[in-house]
């Protein structure tokens, strides 16, 4: 056993295409294998690995080198995301300890990356049992090993390169276990994470949904800061009026106050604590109408007229995706292009909306890929002219437990007509049964 010579691999990210509305996934294994999608930057590092062999090898431990490289699913989550991590051991420091040639597929790697900064702490990788054949005492081929974390803190996470171990199964059940000499091992990924803050439950009602000019209404407030002075204000669209109060939350965060509404043009009513309306520390608005009591004078008439709230909705080109197919034995990406999702909000008003999708797992002859292996990139276009601008969801897995494709944020007036839509992977394991598999992705507007 000793050190290798050097060789690299290229980490593939695998990805299928995915379904709409009740949209049905397909893709074909046995066809031609698409090209990788681009990984996350990352850096290979060189470090110091005490290596012992099988005491059947009769060899003594082994010091040498080991290069490896960490890369991430997601470089800037937000805390409480969860992160794919691969560790790939790009020059083993450890060969082949016997004089006997390994055939493919028997080795089966695991190991651990180290966190550090932020937050730390180890991330347990483990790699499929593939290989390339080996010679005798020829050195181990490059592996890759995958796990997940979930991020507890703010700020820069390192990740380095940690213990590993090679387990063999042929004739014999033998481990080589290779730990870092003097760890950590030098940082070879480095994700950023966001502080992601608590919701804003903030919440009024009020008394009466409208009022003759100077008329007072009652606004009650829950889950504002206990003690903390807070403003009602009347609204007219985006900009407040001169009506205003304050009122004291409470210990409780509760309050009970009378605002009293002379403008006109008023639209609604917000109530918020600090020195100006914040979204994140106010609530509201909540509609509000100043009726209008101006006498009609002799020989005129008075005319009104209606604008009548439509309806949140949702339409798709399409009900059916053709995933690109994949070789069977390798395996891999399998991607495609969701159907465009048309989204019209004619409802008027403050309330926002949520695109989300959830799916199936993909059942084939005599086998199924889960759920999990789905992931997407969404995106999001807003039609000119539309009060509202949509907001696109993360890419990352969609699962059963599902994600979002695409959203619109609460506003004073929301509204108007987007488009969404998202690139599509589903990573199919290599040896998938050849055939045809297909899932049900289902989105939901709310």
């Amino acid at each position: 056993m000793g050190p290798t010579p050097q060789s690299s691999r290229r980490s593939r990210r695998r990805h299928w295409t995915a379904l709409l509305g009740a949209t049905v996934l397909a893709v074909t294994a046995g066809g031609a294998l698409t090209a990788p999608a681009a990984v996350a930057a990352a850096v290979d590092v060189d470090f110091p690995t005490h290596c012992v062999p099988p005491p059947i090898a009769g060899i003594p431990p082994i010091d040498g080198t080991t290069t490896g490289k960490i890369t991430v699913d997601d470089a800037t989550p937000q805390v409480g995301d969860t992160v794919t991590v691969t560790y790939t051991v790009v020059e083993p420091a450890a060969s082949n300890p016997t004089d006997l040639a390994l055939p493919a597929d028997i080795m089966t790697p695991t190991g651990k990356v180290t966190l550090g900064g932020a937050q730390t702490g180890s991330v347990t990788v483990a790699g499929p049992k593939k290989n390339d054949p080996v010679p005798g005492k020829g050195p181990f081929p490059p592996f890759s090993m995958t796990g997940t974390f979930t991020v507890t803190a703010p700020g820069a996470i390192t990740l380095s390169p940690g213990d590993y171990n090679i387990h063999t199964s042929y004739i014999l059940e033998l481990d080589t276990p290779c730990t870092v000499t003097s760890p950590p091992a030098p940082v070879s990924e480095t994700v950023t994470a966001g502080d992601n803050p608590p919701a804003n439950t903030r919440a009024i009602s009020l008394g009466s949904a409208s009022g003759a000019p100077g008329a007072a209404v009652t606004v009650t407030g829950s889950d504002f800061t206990p003690g903390a002075t807070v403003t009602l204000a009347g609204r007219s669209g985006s900009a407040q009026t001169a009506d205003t109060a304050t009122v004291t939350a409470d210990a409780q965060g509760r309050f009970s106050g009378s605002l009293a509404v002379a403008d006109r043009t008023t639209t609604g009513v917000v109530a918020y604590e600090g020195g100006a309306w914040s979204a994140d520390k106010g609530a509201g608005p909540v509609a509000y109408v100043v009726l209008d009591d101006t006498p009609v004078p002799d020989g005129s008439q008075k005319l009104t007229t209606t604008v009548k709230a439509g309806t949140l909705s949702m339409a798709q080109a399409g009900d059916a995706v053709q995933l690109s197919a994949v070789d069977f034995g390798t395996g891999g990406a399998s991607t495609g292009s969701l159907r465009t999702v048309t989204v019209k909000d004619f409802r008027g008003g403050p309330a926002g909306w949520s695109l989300t999708g959830k799916v199936t797992d993909f059942t084939g002859p005599g086998a199924k890929i889960g759920a999990g292996k789905l992931s997407w990139t969404p995106a999001c276009a807003t039609v000119a002219g539309s009060p509202s601008t949509c907001r696109a969801g993360s890419a990352g897995v969609v699962g059963t437990a599902g994600a979002t494709l695409a959203s619109a944020p609460d506003a004073t007036l929301t509204g108007g007509e987007f488009t969404a839509d998202a690139q599509l992977s589903l990573d199919v394991p290599a040896f998938t049964p050849p055939g045809t598999y297909a899932g049900v992705l289902t989105l939901t507007l709310t």
